[in-house]
């Protein structure tokens, strides 16, 4: 298993040796570990990222890959898994201010198909989802409570977009008091400049970052 002190290879070579060298000299970047239940959280993977015609189009089919082999892992070993999706008011009322920043919410306002789930990546029916308005999983939703209550104090996170509701519910994470563990090639964005950038200060302050492999190891364990 990867050190989890230690960034991908992939992650380390895209932002640069001296870069990812300073912040760890620095005193950045030391590991939250694993705790003792872990469970993955899919972070709103939907249509609007997969459709090119969606104004949300993010091309990482590889990400959608990895999320659906790390959900079919959690699932053969019991680990729970744990879904969010974005939902809106027709017109956004419910949306506030992030509704009037970012027009393209507007794909989830009920009834559009791009909020809709991929075909490949469905909530099973004992599987919890939780419905959002905002960038973090935790803001205004009964996560935290449900995970709680599950026991789980490790979380897989994967989905979209890396530097959105990904990012936002990785630092939630960790404010919430549970470990963060965001799975790099399962997460994806417009771009990926946006992706590494974000995935490296995730890294260096709020979480860990791990590789598929890594993530599957540590639910086989």
């Amino acid at each position: 298993m990867a050190d989890p002190d230690s960034l991908p290879d992939s992650l380390r070579t895209a932002v640069g040796e001296d870069l990812a060298n300073d912040y760890r000299g620095a005193g950045f970047g030391q590991g939250l570990g694993v705790g003792d239940k872990v469970g993955v959280l899919v972070v709103d993977v939907c249509r609007a990222y997969a459709d090119p015609e969606s104004p949300l189009f993010a091309n990482c089919r590889p990400a959608f890959d990895a999320c659906t082999e790390l959900v079919a892992s959690a699932r053969s070993c019991g680990a729970p898994v744990v879904w969010t999706r974005v939902r809106y008011q027709p017109g956004g009322a419910d949306g506030g201010l992030f509704y009037r920043k970012v027009a393209a919410l507007a794909c989830f306002d009920e009834g559009n198909p791009l909020g809709d789930w991929l075909d490949e990546l469905v909530p099973a029916d004992d599987e919890i989802v939780v419905t959002k308005q905002y960038a973090s999983s935790f803001f205004g939703t009964s996560l935290a409570s449900s995970l709680n209550t599950a026991g789980i104090d490790t979380l897989l996170i994967c989905g979209v977009s890396t530097s959105g509701c990904v990012r936002a519910t990785a630092l939630d994470a960790l404010q919430h008091g549970f470990r963060p563990l965001v799975v790099a090639d399962a997460c994806g964005d417009r771009d990926q400049r946006v992706h590494d950038a974000n995935l490296f200060d995730l890294g260096a302050k709020y979480a860990d970052i791990v590789d598929l492999a890594t993530a599957t190891a540590i639910l086989a364990a």
